[in-house]
C-alpha cells in the first residue's frame, strides 16, 4: 500500500530536479517532515535530513522542545535509512527574524513571525546551507504546491485546504521556488498520519506544533515581557470611559477577547469585550462590546512591503481573493495600487464584505484561484 501511495503522488513535475539527485529536507521532529522525507526516498532521491536549531535563549525550559525534537528526527532517520545532521541558525534567526518581531510589537503592530521565518531562515539560510552540501533542491513538510506556469514558478494552495500553508510562504521568490519540493502538497493530513503509522514512526501521533516559529509553545505574554518593557495606560471605551489599565500596548492584539483585564465589567449590552484599536500617541487601548461591533470590521486595508511571487505586481482586478490572517476563508476583493508610481511597494484591498479584526503587522495575502500571488504587511484599515 505504501509503495502505491509513493508512486501515485506527483512531486512537482515541473521541477528540473529529478531522481537520483540529492535533496536536503528540513526535519523538525514532526510527522509532516518525516513522511515527506520517506516520500522523497521512495521516489529515488538521495535524501539528507537537516534539523535546524534556531533558538538558544532558555533552551532548557519546559516550553522549548529542541532536545526531544532532535531525538525524534534521529529515530525517524534511522527507520528511513537516511543521513541526518543538525545545524545552528540561532544568530541568523535572532538577527533576521526575532529583532524585527520585537520592533513590530514595539510599534504597536502584531507581526507573523512564521512568514518572515520562512523567507529568511527556512528558504534562505537553510537553502544556502543545503546548496553547500551539494543539494540540487530542498524540501519541507509544508502543505503547498509549486508548478511552472506562463509567468514562471507559481505557488499553489495544497489540495487539503484545511492544512494549506501557502499563506506563510507568500514571500518566496522565483529562485527559491525553483529549488523547493513540497512532497505533501497533494496529500490530506489524515493520509500523512496513516503513512506514519504504517511505517511505525515514533512520532506518528505527535501533535502538531502551534507555537511561535522555532521558539515553541509557551505563555506568550510572559515570554514577550522578557524582551519588551511594560508601559501601562488606560483602557477606554469608544465614548472615552476608562474601564481599567493595560500593561502595555505591545501585549494586546486587535480582536483579542481574553486576557484584556476587564473581565466582569458590565456596561451597555453586557456582551464580551474585544480590543478594537490602539492609540500609540495617547498610549490607550480601545475596547468595544460584541463580536459584531462596527469598529471591529474593515472594508479596506492598506499594505506595505509588498512581495510578489512572480517578481512583478499583478494586474489590477476586482476578482481576487485575500486572507488577512491564517485560518481565514478567502475574501473576495479588489486590488488597487497608489497613483504615485514611486510607491509601488504598497497596495490597497477593497473587500466585497467587511473583514473582522484586520490587524496591522499581519500579512494580507492575495490569491487568484489556487494561485498565491504574494502579499504585503497590513499597515492600516478603514471601516468604510
Amino acid at each position: 500500500m505504501l509503495k502505491d501511495i509513493a508512486s501515485a503522488l506527483s512531486l512537482n513535475e515541473h521541477q528540473l530536479v529529478k531522481p537520483p539527485q540529492r535533496v536536503v529536507i528540513g526535519m523538525s521532529g514532526g510527522v509532516d517532515s518525516s513522511v515527506a522525507a520517506w516520500l522523497l526516498k521512495e521516489q529515488g532521491f538521495e535524501v539528507v535530513g537537516l534539523f535546524m536549531k534556531n533558538w538558544e535563549d532558555d533552551d532548557d525550559s519546559e516550553y522549548c522542545s529542541t532536545r526531544q525534537d532532535w531525538i525524534d528526527v534521529v529515530a525517524v532517520a534511522d527507520i528511513l535509512g537516511i543521513e541526518v545532521e543538525i545545524v545552528n541558525f540561532a544568530k541568523e534567526y535572532k538577527d533576521r527574524v526575532f529583532e524585527d518581531f520585537l520592533r513590530e510589537y514595539s510599534a504597536g503592530r502584531t507581526p507573523n513571525p512564521d512568514v518572515l521565518c520562512n523567507a529568511e531562515i527556512k528558504f534562505k539560510a537553510f537553502l544556502d546551507h543545503a546548496m553547500r552540501l551539494g543539494a540540487s533542491a530542498i524540501a519541507t513538510g509544508h502543505y503547498a504546491r509549486v508548478q511552472h506556469g506562463v509567468s514562471g514558478y507559481e505557488l499553489l494552495k495544497a489540495t487539503d485546504l484545511t492544512k494549506d500553508q501557502s499563506y506563510f510562504l507568500h514571500r518566496l521568490n522565483q529562485e527559491q521556488l525553483s529549488r523547493v519540493l513540497f512532497p505533501l502538497g497533494n496529500l490530506p493530513k489524515t493520509k500523512v498520519r496513516e503513512i506514519a503509522e504504517n511505517l511505525h514512526l515514533p512520532n506518528a501521533k505527535k501533535k502538531d506544533s502551534t507555537g511561535i516559529c522555532f521558539i515553541g509553545e509557551r505563555p506568550f505574554r510572559e515570554f514577550l515581557q522578557k524582551y519588551l518593557p511594560s508601559q501601562p495606560g488606560p483602557i477606554k471605551t469608544a465614548n472615552g470611559q476608562v474601564l481599567g489599565q493595560h500593561i502595555g500596548l505591545a501585549f494586546y492584539t486587535l480582536g483579542q477577547r481574553k486576557g484584556i483585564g476587564i473581565g466582569g465589567r458590565q456596561t451597555g449590552s453586557g456582551d464580551p469585550w474585544f480590543v478594537a484599536a490602539k492609540d500609540l500617541v495617547a498610549n490607550s487601548l480601545l475596547v468595544v462590546q460584541g463580536h459584531e461591533h462596527p469598529l471591529l470590521e474593515s472594508a479596506t486595508l492598506h499594505a506595505q512591503d509588498a512581495s510578489w511571487v512572480s517578481g512583478k505586481s499583478p494586474v489590477v482586478s476586482d476578482h481576487y481573493c485575500a486572507k488577512t490572517r491564517y485560518r481565514q476563508g478567502d475574501a473576495l476583493c479588489s486590488l488597487k495600487f497608489p497613483e504615485d508610481p514611486s510607491n509601488q511597494n504598497s497596495f490597497d484591498l477593497v473587500f466585497s464584505k467587511k473583514q473582522w479584526a484586520v490587524t496591522p503587522g499581519q500579512s494580507a495575502v492575495l490569491y487568484d484561484g489556487d494561485i498565491c500571488l504574494g502579499g504585503g504587511i497590513i499597515y492600516s484599515s478603514a471601516h468604510t
